[in-house]
């Protein structure tokens, strides 16, 4: 399996709204970071995360794309090279 690409060495701060959805880039070639734009259909093994937002509120969306907790960053960001 292919990795994906580092989009950041931090994650994205958004402003999502309760009940819309957004579509989480997961191969890192975007270029509407973090959100997907297409790309992966160039990249072939890679598909979009959807993230459903329950609040209004600011998320943070993994940019260094080795999270755990896909789309949302969980730190992994610190301990990547």
């Amino acid at each position: 399996m292919a990795n994906p690409v580092r989009a950041s060495d931090t994650p994205f701060p958004v402003n999502v709204e309760a009940g819309k959805d957004y579509w989480w880039c997961a191969c890192g070639q975007s270029k509407s970071q973090p959100f997907c734009d297409g790309s992966h259909k160039a990249a072939g093994e890679f598909t979009p995360v959807k993230y459903s937002a329950t609040e209004t509120r600011t998320a943070y969306f993994c940019g260094c794309k080795g999270t755990g907790t896909a789309p949302l960053c969980d730190g992994t960001h610190k301990k990547a090279p």
